[in-house]
């Protein structure tokens, strides 16, 4: 709707411009004194003058519509980038939240398994986070600790002693475990 009426307005202003020059030229509207605008002497009917002024206000009106549409421009990408701006904070700080929880997740672990004698499971209840070999099944598991199946010492060697420099691919695969004690 807007353009529609800018539109009949700039074709009304045209046809009053040319109205204008073409009612004031002729010798009965010359200048009665000459004068000059930047080096170049005016002369002529007052409607070639108001021709003049026609297309200096043409270039005015482009000129300030440049204007406008750069500085339009401008304030675009301005808001475009706090925009983007307030994203990465959004982002940095749900990371940073993130890298918090998974801190102290494994601070938790930490505290978990140096308080319980020898390395295993507090005998607390179980653990509503863990499955029946006591596992945990989180969505942020990065660092948290792993329980591995006690195994127990083959017959005569000590559970404390170093296992044996065997490599693996002289153990078969259907091997049997020993059994847990």
């Amino acid at each position: 709707m807007i353009i529609i009426i800018g539109l009949v307005i700039l074709i009304a202003a045209v046809v009053a411009g040319v109205a204008g020059v073409l009612a004031n030229s002729g010798g009965g509207h010359a200048l009665t004194r000459p004068f000059a605008v930047f080096g170049y002497h005016v002369t002529g009917s007052t409607g070639t003058l108001f021709l003049y002024g026609i297309v200096v206000g043409a270039l005015a009106l482009l000129g300030l519509s440049l204007l406008l549409a750069g500085a339009r421009r401008t304030s675009r990408r301005g808001r475009e980038a706090r925009r983007g701006l307030t994203r990465s904070r959004r982002e940095t700080a749900a990371a940073t939240q993130d890298r918090d929880d998974l801190l102290g997740q494994r601070e938790t672990a930490r505290a978990r398994t140096a308080g319980t004698p020898g390395n295993a499971p507090a005998a607390s209840g179980p653990d509503p986070g863990a499955d029946a070999g006591g596992a945990q099944h989180g969505k942020w598991r990065l660092f948290g600790s792993r329980s591995a199946s006690p195994q127990a010492a083959p017959p005569g060697r000590a559970a404390n002693d170093p296992a044996p420099d065997v490599p693996a691919s002289d153990v078969p695969a259907d091997a049997d475990q020993p059994a847990a004690t």
